[in-house]
């Protein structure tokens, strides 16, 4: 028995119930916002690629992602930086932590109707040059505020359990 390792009954114990540490339950959550980002990032880039091979000549399309950019920006600031304090919080007062509570059940709710509605978006707006802007504008915006606000997440005080 090693000094300060949990037991292999107490480890037993917590993979039977689903429990977990706070901390497991905060990389889970940030490696959720990360991967959000960068999908919505990668997808927006692709659909302004789109519209510059619809209009070539087109300023819009660097225009969009100079617009996505900043929105993301401010709302990573002002928005979702606040969302990820709340959540740590709400994170560091569960009292039996589940892999699946990164997340309030009704925010996950939110995520799929969101994921399903920009795929739709997405899927609508091929050959539509002013409907691809228009959701690669949405999509740069929520994938910047996303990557901008996850510093949160990985600062050293949020990865340790309290």
């Amino acid at each position: 028995m090693v000094p300060g390792e949990p037991q292999a009954e107490e480890v037993s114990r917590e993979m039977q119930g689903g429990m977990t540490s706070a901390r497991s339950v905060k990389i889970l959550a940030a490696l959720v916002w990360c991967v959000g980002g960068g999908v919505l990032l990668w997808k927006g880039s692709s659909l302004l690629t789109e519209a510059d091979a619809l209009n070539p000549q087109s300023i819009w399309p660097w225009a969009a992602g100079a617009i996505g950019l900043t929105i993301g920006g401010v709302k990573a600031r002002y928005l979702f930086n606040r969302a990820c304090r709340k959540n740590l919080r709400r994170i560091d007062a569960l009292e039996s932590p589940r892999l699946w509570q990164c997340f309030r059940p009704r925010f996950l709710l939110f995520l799929a109707a969101m994921i399903a509605i920009g795929a739709t978006l997405s899927r609508l707006a091929h050959g539509n040059h002013g409907f691809l802007i228009g959701v690669a504008i949405l999509d740069l915006s929520i994938g910047t505020a996303l990557l901008g606000s996850s510093f949160i997440y990985r600062q050293k005080k949020t990865c340790e359990s309290r």
